[in-house]
């Protein structure tokens, strides 16, 4: 497919440049990426100089589910009914009445199915088509998108009791320590974002009504514990239903830096749980690069 001197300008930028510009434009400042402090100044330094592979597998959402099993077991994963390269071979007749659809290389993509006779099949398969074409990496540059092989995952619909979404549990976990979780109820929805302390002390917003103690919290936090006590930092998701914790997905860029947390001074405060590793090779072109782009002492 051709591409339009738009598109091939934009693929020509530096990551580096694109992501520094999209910081200064969220969050009003360029970020201190030589000395990052804050939680989202981390994240980024992750993105742009981090390359363990290890990150690559969490971001691929079929490969996490050997590293989650592996640790805590096939049990804690939805099924997966059907993956493929081919949408159009997705075996519909023999799927139950509800599953979930998305693409294996992004984020944010996917088809919540919870009556199969009411679908347009050629529509779905369309917008699965349309996935296994796109770029993650090319949309947020995070590099642990650039090389994951584009499938479709069919998995189990999860079922919490709360409406066609379940609710989303999301576990900031640093080197094993949960240090906060934030309540998506909803999924993707800001206005009902909620968070909580491990206690389930609520955080922010004060205002609001509040998300009940999920049934397995002591279990969650064990978990996220189990997933991510050998990584500086990763974010956990679960769903959590009367019977059992189901794994979500991993995370270890959220929101790809630019998240603005609802309580002041978590950016930072969180910032400060996150032991970075060190990168000493890169870390004097990366002053360059800062120096350069910003003009001003760091």
């Amino acid at each position: 497919m051709m591409l339009s001197i738009k598109e091939r300008v934009k693929k020509s930028i530096p990551s580096w440049l694109i992501l520094i510009r999209r910081y200064r434009k969220v969050h009003g400042v360029f970020p201190n990426l030589v000395r990052p402090a804050t939680f989202n100044e981390k994240t980024l330094y992750r993105i742009l100089f981090d390359r363990r592979t290890v990150l690559r597998q969490l971001a691929d959402k079929a490969a996490v589910r050997s590293y989650v099993a592996l640790r805590l077991g096939p049990q804690a994963l939805p099924e997966l009914y059907y993956l493929t390269t081919r949408p159009d071979t997705i075996p519909f007749d023999r799927l139950p009445d509800r599953f979930v659809v998305k693409p294996t290389h992004g984020c944010g993509w996917f088809q919540i199915v919870t009556d199969k006779s009411a679908i347009d099949r050629d529509a779905l398969v369309g917008i699965c088509t349309r996935w296994l074409n796109q770029s993650y990496y090319d949309i947020n540059r995070e590099w642990v998108y650039k090389e994951i092989k584009p499938q479709i995952m069919v998995q189990e619909f999860i079922d919490d009791g709360g409406g066609p979404v379940p609710t989303d549990y999301r576990l900031f976990v640093f080197e094993g320590t949960v240090e906060l979780i934030e309540v998506n109820v909803g999924h993707l929805t800001r206005g009902r974002v909620r968070l909580y302390t491990p206690a389930w002390e609520k955080l922010a917003p004060k205002s609001g009504d509040d998300v009940p103690r999920p049934t397995h919290l002591t279990e969650m936090i064990a978990a996220a514990a189990i997933l991510c006590g050998e990584l500086d930092f990763v974010r956990v998701d679960f769903f959590d239903t009367p019977e059992k914790l189901y794994f979500g997905e991993l995370t270890t860029s959220p929101e790809c830096a630019m998240g603005r947390f609802l309580l002041e001074g978590l950016d930072r405060s969180l910032g400060r749980h996150w032991n970075l590793p060190h990168f000493t090779t890169l870390r004097p072109a990366l002053r360059l690069r800062y120096v350069s782009q910003n003009r001003r002492p760091v």
